[in-house]
């Protein structure tokens, strides 16, 4: 068999342990790095070292088989950003049961829908989410036993520090010995994790992520060095800040964390901690970039953004706010593929291209397919991107998944994108999200991007209005910046100066207050449609 000339291969130089069990793995990493510190509350100051969260880990395993945990068994965890995610994670693929993150800000229909995919037996939790959730999560039959975080009055549960912290009130006497612990033995294709898809298009799907998904991607080369001090607010439950997060344990790196993004203090974080590295996604990059700036950010070199669309022109204006800024480096993943498919990363030395996502990452084989005829495409040419990795999924728990793959076992993204003659990818848009306008393909993105450069808007989303003649024509549902004077006209006429005829603003321009977005910052389209219906019906 030959290459295909129309297909990207990234490298095949990728070392992975013999060992498939995620929490062997990850335990001897943590070991090797001992008294470093790991992880840090940036409001709080409490901190793990490597060594701390390798000693709660084998406690927590050793723990959870006292009270009956078993191989397979689902264990949830709903929580805000906190030091007790990352024992527990790795205590619970220890033993081979799997982990389900969930997130603490669902509403209790969304809530339901995701623990009816996964039933998880047990359940870690924070205050937050009892004080939330305690009655549907009471309600679940499949739900054996839950173990909050925090101390609490609370009957009929079990306390993390009681199987975390060795004592003789504690299911766990003593402490567990590192070369005493032996992680349960697992199949390579074994579920360790099981994450949910966005649900920016439907209902979000449990997506299946076996123990080797995750040490590949953990094993790639180029996503930390230990030199890095990153301020992180992604949140752990989504598959960018759960991945990163357990790339930067394997190379020592130091994470200060948020539980969720408020600029100014974000922002003292970053003199305070002397940053060198921030992880963003698109949204929160756009509000720092709207918000004033009273604290010193010269440590930052570099920038990673992710899970969504970010386009140059809004990268071009970032560089202007941070001096010594070297870059702003995009990656291109999915949940579906253990996080990341394409990057762009300042470890390599790889040229850092305005726009692009980077290149195909290790053991990974990527093609840009027409969207009618499903032919391979070349350099510049848009299309639907399809790939396959030793990353990609086990699949969606409890769905059939034969119309996600093509005939060469491909994973069909539903993203729209191209790559050039140097091999660097685009990401231009979702496939269902493209505007449908007289036969042409619009992507919304593209529109938002140019408004969000204009002074007086704070955010942006685009959506197709349906067209009797036309198909579909753009609309813009737009955020106005705090004391703001602007017309519908005006920004009709901004972007007309700026994009082709197709991408006009024939749907006109809605001023509302806020853009209906998800957890991760990806703009929530189908909301969008909704409001516009809900109007036509008044």
């Amino acid at each position: 068999m030959l290459k295909n000339s129309k297909y990207l291969y990234g490298p095949e130089e990728i070392l992975v342990p013999v060992q498939f069990n995620l929490g062997n793995f990850l335990v001897k990493k943590l070991m090797k790095h001992g008294d470093t510190a790991a992880f840090t509350n940036a409001v709080t100051e409490e901190l793990l070292t490597y060594k701390d969260i390798a000693q709660t880990a084998m406690n927590i395993a050793m723990s959870l088989t006292k009270i009956g945990v078993k191989k397979g068994d689902v264990v949830g965890v709903c929580s805000e950003n906190r030091l007790e995610n990352w024992p527990t994670l790795i205590g619970v693929v220890s033993i081979g049961a799997v982990l389900t993150p969930i997130s603490i800000l669902y509403v209790k229909d969304e809530l339901r829908h995701i623990l009816n995919i996964s039933k998880p037996k047990y359940l870690f939790c924070s205050k937050k989410a009892v004080e939330n959730h305690w009655s549907l999560f009471k309600s679940l039959d499949y739900v054996k036993k839950i173990i909050l975080f925090d101390y609490e009055d609370q009957s009929d549960v079990l306390f993390y520090k009681d199987l975390a912290i060795a004592s003789s009130n504690s299911i766990i006497k003593e402490n567990v010995q590192f070369d005493q612990f032996q992680a349960v033995e697992v199949d390579y294709s074994h579920t360790a994790i099981i994450m949910y898809s966005s649900g920016t298009t439907g209902l979000s799907k449990g997506v299946m992520l076996s123990h080797l998904n995750v040490i590949v991607t953990c094993c790639l080369p180029n996503l930390s060095e230990a030199k890095m001090r990153i301020l992180a607010v992604i949140p752990w439950y989504h598959v960018m800040g759960l991945m990163l997060n357990l790339c930067y344990i394997t190379s020592k790196a130091t994470v200060i964390f948020f539980a969720k993004f408020e600029a100014d203090l974000y922002l003292r974080a970053i003199e305070k901690y002397k940053i060198n590295y921030l992880v963003l996604v698109p949204a929160v990059l756009l509000a720092l970039y709207k918000t004033p700036f009273k604290h010193d950010v010269s440590t930052v070199e570099i920038i990673f953004c992710g899970s969504a669309v970010l386009r140059k022109e809004i990268t071009e204006d970032v560089k202007t706010k941070f001096k010594n800024l070297k870059d702003i480096f995009q990656g291109y993943g999915m949940t579906e593929a253990t996080m990341i498919i394409a990057l762009n990363s300042h470890i390599n030395g790889m040229k850092c291209k305005l726009g692009s996502v980077g290149k195909v990452v290790e053991n990974t084989i990527l093609k840009i397919v027409d969207i009618e005829t499903r032919k391979p495409l070349g350099p510049y040419q848009k299309g639907e991107i399809c790939f396959k990795s030793p990353t990609l999924m086990n699949g969606y728990l409890g769905t059939e998944n034969i119309n996600d793959f093509d005939e060469e076992g491909f994973f069909k993204s539903g993203d729209i994108g191209y790559y050039d003659d140097e091999e660097y990818l685009y990401v231009v848009d979702r496939l269902k999200e493209l505007i449908k306008y007289k036969g042409y393909q619009v992507p919304p993105a593209e529109i938002e991007t140019v408004l969000a450069q204009h002074s007086g808007v704070r955010d942006v989303g685009v959506v197709g209005l349906p067209h009797s003649t036309a198909g579909e024509v753009p609309l813009a549902f737009v955020v106005l910046q705090p004391g703001a004077i602007v017309t519908e006209s005006e920004l009709q006429q901004y972007v007309a100066e700026r994009l082709s005829n197709p991408k006009h603003l024939r749907g006109g321009v809605r001023f509302v207050t806020a853009i209906p977005r998800n957890q991760n910052g990806k703009i929530l389209r189908k909301t969008l449609r909704e409001m516009i219906k809900a109007n036509e019906e008044m």
